[in-house]
């Protein structure tokens, strides 16, 4: 933005400091001449030049030489508010200055760069402190940004790179099987979709350009549930769901591919037999809970910490059939980001993940109708049903 040049704050602040002392000593002045001078002489003469050498004569001070006495306190004031003025407002801007000069390296250079201010808190250090926040979670912020860039682009890559290597060992062996080589390419084409879907709907979280409306977290877990029970059938894994009714406010359809995505990585995370999925969902006062576990092998805090990364897979998927793209604890946790609520992921003690959603509860209303009380729902009971196409897939 461009500004036209004015005086710096710290000469209006001297010429604050300066003009507050030449007010208070003319008001004290005059002070002094109303309840102190005023009742010695009825006349005010013009002083003579030579009254200004009698001025601090006791015996000499009067109605005569207090005013050229007052010009000369005023004129003293006026130098020394100013002098003083200007070192004061040195001294207090310092912190000022060196925030300036942080954010001009900014400006031009690393996000390495931080103010740390020292001494004890107020305004300017707290102005530092929320500085320095800022420059840290803006640097971790570009910083994933750039590693999710460089994972995109190679996974991009790489369906297009084997997608040329088919076309090339086709066009030198004519006579190849054609049938096997269109599967190939399809379930190439297929991962590649689903990735680009997938980055849209991380895009789409991240800039939240949804509208919101009360949403049941119980009802999502059910609906996410009926569409993976057939995977999990499959993979002989048994689903759980119980809880209560969860209302928040959000986007029917990203808080649905986030519970979707927590089912379809639990399912995909997990035991080679007889593992199990719970899925509970909590209401609290102000804010509701979605709780997905599962069991698995043994998780380490460290690996934990780096799931919601994008492209992180933290150990190799048990079903090798759902591999999918490396993004759905990262499309969780933009979602929940996108919808002020705050994502946790545990180890179980027993091997496997535990993953919880809070996010705000909805004001109170009348709950919403539910088809029945909560359920139980194991895989081998129930035939597979077909997932309805309209429904997300876990990414």
């Amino acid at each position: 933005m461009g500004r036209r040049p004015g005086p710096s704050v710290r000469l209006k602040l001297t010429l604050s400091y300066a003009a507050f002392l030449v007010i208070a000593g003319a008001l004290l002045l005059a002070a002094v001449w109303v309840f102190l001078l005023r009742g010695r002489s009825r006349s005010l003469s013009i002083p003579d030049p030579s009254d200004f050498l009698r001025v601090f004569d006791p015996s000499n001070f009067g109605p005569v030489v207090f005013v050229p006495a007052g010009i000369l306190v005023l004129a003293f004031l006026l130098v020394f508010g100013l002098v003083g003025g200007w070192i004061l407002a040195g001294r207090m801007l310092t912190p000022l200055i060196r925030i300036t000069d942080v954010t001009r390296k900014v400006a031009n250079g690393p996000l390495s760069h931080r103010i740390r201010l020292p001494g004890r808190r107020d305004e300017f250090r707290e102005l530092a402190d929320s500085f320095d926040t800022m420059l840290a979670r803006l640097e971790a912020h570009v910083a994933a940004q750039q590693r999710f860039a460089a994972n995109a682009s190679h996974e991009l890559r790489t369906p297009l790179a084997v997608t040329q290597a088919l076309l090339e060992v086709a066009r030198d062996d004519p006579d190849g099987d054609t049938r096997a080589l269109f599967e190939r390419l399809r379930q190439v084409n297929t991962r590649a979709i689903d990735l680009t879907e997938a980055l849209l709907v991380l895009s789409r979280a991240n800039q939240r350009s949804f509208t919101t409306e009360p949403v049941d977290l119980s009802l999502m877990a059910e609906e996410a549930i009926e569409t993976l029970l057939p995977l999990a059938e499959q993979h002989g894994v048994t689903l759980e769901t119980c809880g209560e009714t969860s209302t928040t406010l959000g986007s029917p359809a990203l808080l649905l591919q986030l519970t979707t995505n927590l089912v379809h990585n639990a399912i995909g995370h997990n035991l080679p037999h007889a593992g199990t999925v719970w899925v509970t969902t909590s209401a609290r006062t102000d804010t509701v809970a979605l709780t997905v576990e599962n069991t698995g092998e043994q998780l380490t805090a460290a690996l934990v910490a780096t799931l919601t990364e994008p492209f992180q897979r933290g150990t190799d998927r048990l079903h090798t059939g759902h591999a999918g793209v490396g993004l759905g604890l990262a499309i969780v946790n933009s979602i929940t980001q996108a919808h002020d609520g705050t994502l946790t992921l545990a180890p179980r003690p027993a091997g496997g993940l535990r993953v919880t959603v809070c996010l705000p509860a909805a004001p109170a209303r009348t709950p919403p109708e539910r088809p029945g009380p909560a359920s139980v729902r194991t895989a081998p009971a129930r035939p597979a049903a077909r997932p309805r196409p309209e429904r997300p897939r876990g990414i």
